[in-house]
C-alpha cells in the first residue's frame, strides 16, 4: 500500500450528510478518516493525534473556522484544505493568508476533493523525500546587511539569527525561490512547482504567500517584477 493511502485525515463539517459523504468517499479511496461536527469536538481530538490533513469547514456552530485554524497553525502546522460555502475570492485569499494549503468551495465533486487531497499530501511527501535526499545549507546577506540562513536538512531559516517560523506553503515558496536564486520566476511557474496549480484565478495566492514571507523575514529578500513575478534576491555568503 502507498505511504498516502495510509494518511489520517480529519473532516470537521457540521453537515451530517456532507460529512458522512466526504469520509466515505476519502475511505473507498484509501484514506483513513474521521469526521467531526463542531469545533471544540475536533480540537479536542487535535489533542492527541495529529492528522496529516485537516479539512476544515469554515462556519460551524460553535465558532469560526477560519479563526480555529488560525490558532491552530500556531501551535502545529497541520496542512489545511478549506471546504466551504463561502467562495468570494477576499474568503479564499484569507484562507491562504492563514496557511491553508488548498480551498474548495461548495459544491464540489468528491473526485475533485479527493484529487486535491492527493495533491496536497504529495507535497508533503515530495518535501520529505527531498529533505532525506538533499542537503542544502546557506548563508546569505542582503542589499541592507541582513543575514538569512537556510537550511534544508534540517527545514530552518533565519534571519539575523533569528529563527523564522514559517506555514508548509511559505517554507515550499521561499525554498523554492532559493534553490533558483537569481532567476526570475513567473507566477504561472511557482504555482505549479509549489501548489499544482496553473488557474489564473490563483495567481493571486502567489502574492499572498510573498506578502506574508516578506512581513515574516526581515530585509529585501524577494524582488518583484512587475507583471512577471518574483526572484531571491540574497548574496551567497558561502555555500556548503
Amino acid at each position: 500500500m502507498q505511504k498516502e493511502n495510509k494518511s489520517l485525515i480529519y473532516v470537521v463539517e457540521d453537515h451530517d450528510v456532507l460529512r458522512d459523504g466526504v469520509l466515505r468517499y476519502l475511505r473507498l479511496s484509501g484514506f483513513e478518516a474521521q469526521g467531526f461536527a463542531t469545533l471544540k469536538d475536533a480540537s479536542n481530538a487535535l489533542l492527541t493525534t495529529h492528522p496529516e490533513l485537516l479539512i476544515q469547514d469554515v462556519m460551524l456552530p460553535d465558532g469560526d473556522g477560519f479563526l480555529f485554524v488560525k490558532n491552530l497553525k500556531e501551535k502545529n502546522d497541520i496542512p489545511v484544505i478549506f471546504m466551504t460555502a463561502r467562495g468570494d475570492e477576499s474568503d479564499r485569499i484569507m484562507g491562504f493568508e492563514l496557511g491553508a494549503d488548498d480551498y474548495i468551495t461548495k459544491p464540489f465533486s468528491p473526485k475533485e476533493l479527493v484529487l486535491r487531497v492527493q495533491a496536497v499530501i504529495r507535497r508533503i511527501h515530495m518535501s520529505d523525500d527531498i529533505s532525506g535526499r538533499a542537503h542544502f545549507e546557506n548563508l546569505w546577506k542582503d542589499a541592507d546587511g541582513n543575514e538569512l540562513e537556510f537550511n534544508t536538512s534540517r527545514h530552518f531559516i533565519s534571519i539575523n539569527s533569528q529563527p523564522v517560523i514559517l506555514t508548509a506553503a511559505e517554507w515550499r515558496v521561499v525554498e523554492y525561490l532559493i534553490l533558483n536564486h537569481g532567476q526570475l520566476e513567473s507566477r504561472d511557474q511557482i504555482l505549479e512547482r509549489c501548489f499544482d496549480y496553473n488557474l489564473e484565478s490563483y495567481e493571486r495566492i502567489v502574492d499572498t504567500h510573498i506578502k506574508n514571507l516578506r512581513a515574516k523575514m526581515e530585509g529585501n529578500w524577494i524582488e518583484t517584477i512587475r507583471g512577471y513575478g518574483y526572484r531571491f534576491c540574497g548574496i551567497s555568503k558561502e555555500t556548503k
